[in-house]
């Protein structure tokens, strides 16, 4: 548990009280801060409430009765529209902060390592983080699902390594890591920024308070998308982080690079990535350099010892994550594949795709997925997007099947594969889940529970 005893009495607000809210306000409540909390949704005041947690409407706050308020990264607190609790706290002059502002002052003396970027943030953050702990003590929180507060206590000689979204980046003020991983960067929560430039200048904060303490702090960068190239000259020039370059689009001579699946470090060979079981295609490849590139260049290990260790990830649930494979079909749960961008990057390693796709449109749509549609057997769609897709798919020619829900199209698309005798059976949405899930793990769990239940059942 995180040592918050720093905050006690301190006055604080909570807004919003998800897995990340709720997790933030019970360990500062129990530390002896003074709480007060809000969430728009009544069952989650409720729950909140239950457990001691003192719910108000926040929309009057004062800045005599709040030192600071922690925002839940879901809720708006610019665009499309601010909350009206953010327009309170601007108006009164209190500080909005993100819960990783609150880890970061309990916990000055550990390591941190941040991810962003728009695609494979999760997969390199857990990546960095299996093989991390194999030479020192590790913890791994924030957008990838675990509230940092959960996390146990670090210090000199551990690190935190964490998953930062666009919404983190920008309200994390004392995050201040001696590494930084910048992925790459495309179109994707558009609306939430008021455009592309808001996006891009929201991730670049993970850059804008360096851990100087000891040694210059190190800077990984994709530069295999135009944002995340700009990102990368504009830290050279500023000279303050040890910038590397990273792409698997070409060899660089300075920097890491993927070729043909090896691994490169300026011109020498580290490794053959075709190798590694459980992340393969060029975005894994992006991920797996990345992640070795904060780690040797951060910390020295010895270059076979770090790949070793590398080998042993598993990869992770909802990310081209293999459910079970009969009679030559394998079923795949890409659930995490939000946007084209991501589903592009599943398509890229399949053939003979039976592709369940659809829910909450993302901006752009399948824009950019044309160069895959010859993989595609056959579409299943559901959701709010189906009827858009449709005519997306039309124009290309392929075929396609209105499901509506995820039952159908599993069962449908699970018939036709069974019958042709191999293909891949492939959930990768290219779009949101809250039309009809609670998240994309939900519509992943639902996807696997379903595959695993017609298993037992005889194709008629």
């Amino acid at each position: 548990m995180i040592d918050l005893s720093s905050f006690c009495g301190d006055k604080i607000a909570v807004m919003g009280l998800g897995k990340t809210g709720l997790s933030t306000a019970l360990f500062l409540h129990k530390a002896g801060a003074n709480v007060v909390a809000w969430d728009d949704n009544q069952s989650s005041r409720e729950y909140a409430e239950s457990l001691g947690i003192k719910c108000i409407e926040l929309t009057e706050i004062k800045k005599a009765n709040i030192d600071f308020l922690i925002w839940s990264p879901g809720i708006p607190h610019t665009y499309p529209e601010p909350h009206l609790v953010a327009i309170q706290a601007k108006k009164e002059g209190i500080k909005i902060i993100s819960d990783i502002d609150i880890l970061s002052v309990a916990a000055p003396n550990a390591d941190y390592i941040g991810i962003t970027g728009t695609n494979g943030k999760s997969t390199t953050t857990a990546l960095i983080e299996h093989t991390l702990k194999q030479f020192r003590p590790t913890q791994m929180g924030g957008n990838i699902g675990i509230p940092v507060l959960d996390l146990e206590q670090l210090g000199a000689g551990g690190t935190y390594v964490l998953e930062m979204s666009s919404y983190q980046t920008e309200l994390s003020y004392s995050f201040s890591p001696v590494g930084a991983v910048f992925l790459n960067i495309t179109p994707d929560h558009l609306y939430r920024h008021g455009g592309m430039k808001g996006y891009v200048e929201a991730k670049k904060k993970i850059f804008s308070n360096p851990n100087l303490f000891n040694v210059k702090p190190i800077a990984v960068v994709g530069i295999d998308t135009e944002d995340s190239y700009d990102v990368y000259e504009e830290l050279e020039e500023d000279g303050i982080w040890d910038v590397i370059p990273v792409s698997t689009q070409k060899k660089l001579s300075k920097g890491f690079s993927v070729v043909g699946g090896i691994l490169y470090e300026d011109n020498q060979k580290i490794s053959n990535l075709n190798d590694f079981q459980f992340l393969q295609g060029q975005h894994n490849f992006e991920n797996i350099a990345c992640a070795y590139a904060i780690i040797s260049r951060l910390y020295k290990f010895d270059s076979h010892e770090i790949i070793n260790a590398m080998k042993g990830f598993a990869g992770l649930a909802h990310r081209q994550f293999l459910v079970t494979t009969l009679n030559n079909v394998k079923y795949i749960n890409d659930s995490k594949a939000t946007n084209a961008e991501a589903t592009a990057r599943a398509l890229a390693c399949f053939n003979d795709i039976y592709w369940i796709l659809g829910g909450q449109p993302k901006e752009g749509g399948l824009n950019g997925l044309d160069d895959y549609m010859h993989k595609i057997k056959h579409a299943y769609l559901i959701g709010e997007a189906a009827n858009k897709f449709s005519e997306w798919l039309v124009k290309r020619n392929v075929p396609f099947t209105q499901c509506s829900i995820l039952e159908n199209a599993v069962k449908i698309a699970h018939q036709e594969a069974q019958e042709s005798g191999s293909g891949v059976v492939l959930l990768s949405p290219a779009c949101a889940s809250w039309d009809q899930f609670k998240s994309f793990e939900h519509r992943g769990d639902l996807f696997g529970q379903l595959v695993k239940d017609l298993m037992g059942q005889k194709l008629p």
